[in-house]
């Protein structure tokens, strides 16, 4: 059984094909705590992390640089310096200026973050001196953590469920917090109020890459090599025993075998090679090792995917899911997913791992900060709107009241059936129109190109008048529309005279009713 801890406030060869949505930019409105934004404040979105002991909490930075938070606040882990629970993005101040590197949560839930400039800072839970600072007091506000790391700059964060690590620039490891089972890699049981460089095995260690799950730690060093520290009840250091571990020891059964990423679930343990193998060990009762069953391995075992090499792994301490990515593109998940124990890993229709714990882990969180890129592609659809009345391109002109619109013959004859046949063996550069007005010649134009019009609602009677000539029945009910919304005492005996005119019954109906 995963110990349970209390929760304080609370080959490939195959061809792949590229497709929009492998290719579009990563959707941070799949976590239902985003729904609480509005589309606009969704789009200045370029980091987030989603945490809380049910997903109630977020941390995200904006296009500006600045720092939001929103949710439930459980213990301050907002960090704005109260307790109050906020529907409504809040500006986190006292981060000003600061950019974020990495960052980490725990479950009370505690926040560990560096900055790019290799700062850490804390706040949240502290029940058990998880924040670093010397006390066992909430931390309300983010806290600089600066004892034993003042002339380090730290690159990688990762929390348990109570306890923290860090890992600095020159491979040295960093921990702190909760070490009930010798999670902190000190050799004893007392908790570790501010940070400590782990010793022992990595002494002379570079170490690479870190991860911790709900009260263990693993490192990997630059020769590939792993090791694990920390509770063990579930097999999840894979040392073959389930006896805890209170300083580093190295995976033996790896040996030969260079590992390069390592993660933690709850109390499994997922480790990727440099062959693009994974290899899995610790608690398995969801099938959260994708070995087909759900018995516990205290060993090292392969986790076999796809003939595809595995690129990248990903688990998050507070889940039992884990999910990994080929090569081709290929997103797979296993172990809980909502609420199901699937026991191999499961093709997805996602296009990254990130996708996986928003949609199917429990709860909904984010197994690492988010990043995402502004997506400048342009579809289909925004491209053509791009070249309307543009001269650059255009290979025909229309001359209306004295100005010119330009278009391009293919894009008409393929919109409107009256251009297919008149542009069909018509080589002039320059149509000249009399029938109708400039304003409404060009909003017919642009709605070939948008699909759209925009006009006021006297300037759509007459283009509800040229939609009738060249028999365009959609444009002629946008029209329609339009002219619905601007409806009014003064001008309803004339929009009435259009309606008989052009044979718009719904818009006679509007205007006796008006």
């Amino acid at each position: 059984m995963e110990e349970e801890l209390p929760l304080f406030c609370g080959d490939s060869g195959k061809p792949v094909q590229a497709t929009l949505s492998s290719l579009k930019m990563l959707d941070v409105g799949k976590w239902p705590i985003f729904s609480l934004c509005s589309e606009e404040e969704l789009q200045l979105i370029r980091q987030a992390c989603v945490f809380g002991s049910a997903g109630n909490e977020v941390l995200y930075t904006t296009v500006n640089d600045e720092i939001f938070v929103l949710g439930t606040n459980c213990c301050g882990c907002l960090g704005l310096g109260d307790v109050q629970s906020t529907i409504e993005p809040r500006r986190l101040d006292s981060l000003s200026g600061k950019k974020i590197a990495c960052l980490s949560y725990g479950s009370g839930p505690h926040i560990v973050l560096a900055t790019t400039e290799g700062e850490v800072f804390t706040w949240g839970h502290n029940a058990y001196s998880q924040l670093g600072n010397g006390t066992t007091n909430h931390g309300l506000v983010p806290c600089h953590i600066s004892t034993n790391l003042s002339n380090k700059q730290v690159t990688e964060v990762a929390c348990g469920s109570y306890h923290s690590l860090v890992l600095t620039s020159d491979g040295e490891v960093f921990a702190w917090g909760y070490n009930n089972s010798g999670q902190v890699g000190s050799g004893s049981t007392v908790n570790q109020p501010i940070p400590r460089r782990v010793t022992g095995c990595l002494q002379n260690k570079v170490v690479v890459t870190i991860a911790c799950g709900q009260m263990c730690c693993m490192a990997v060093v630059d020769s590939g090599e792993v090791y694990v520290w920390g509770y063990n009840g579930n097999g999840q250091l894979g040392l073959g025993n389930s006896g805890n571990q209170p300083t580093p020891c190295r995976v033996a059964a790896l040996q030969g075998i260079r590992v390069q990423r390592v993660a933690c679930g709850y109390a499994h343990t997922l480790v990727l090679t440099d062959e693009g193998q994974v290899y899995a060990w610790g608690a398995n009762s969801y099938g959260q090792l994708g070995t087909g069953n759900k018995s516990n391995q205290s060993y090292p075992t392969p986790v076999t995917v796809e003939k595809d090499r595995i690129i990248e792994i990903a688990a998050c301490h507070s889940t039992h899911t884990s999910a990994a990515k080929t090569q081709g593109g290929h997103v797979y998940m296993w172990g809980q997913c909502r609420g199901q124990s699937v026991i191999l890993p499961h093709l997805t229709h996602f296009s990254c791992t990130d996708d996986v714990f928003a949609c199917f882990a429990t709860p909904a969180v984010t197994w690492r900060l988010l990043s995402v890129e502004p997506d400048d592609h342009l579809t289909v659809a925004e491209s053509l709107k791009r070249e309307f009345d543009n001269p650059d391109t255009a290979d025909l002109k229309f001359l209306v009241d004295g100005k010119y619109i330009y278009a391009h013959k293919v894009l008409l004859k393929i919109r409107c059936e009256h251009f297919r046949s008149s542009l069909e063996d018509n080589e002039d550069d320059i149509v000249e129109m009399s029938e109708f007005s400039y304003p409404v010649y060009r909003a017919f134009l642009e709605y070939l190109y948008t699909d759209s019009i925009s006009l006021s609602p006297e300037e759509a009677v007459g283009l509800l008048d040229l939609a009738t000539f060249y028999r365009e029945n959609r444009l002629k009910k946008l029209c329609q529309q339009t002219i619905k919304q601007g409806i009014c005492e003064e001008n309803a005996i004339a929009l009435l005279s259009a309606a008989v005119k052009y044979d718009a019954q719904v818009l006679r109906k509007w205007t006796m009713i008006s």
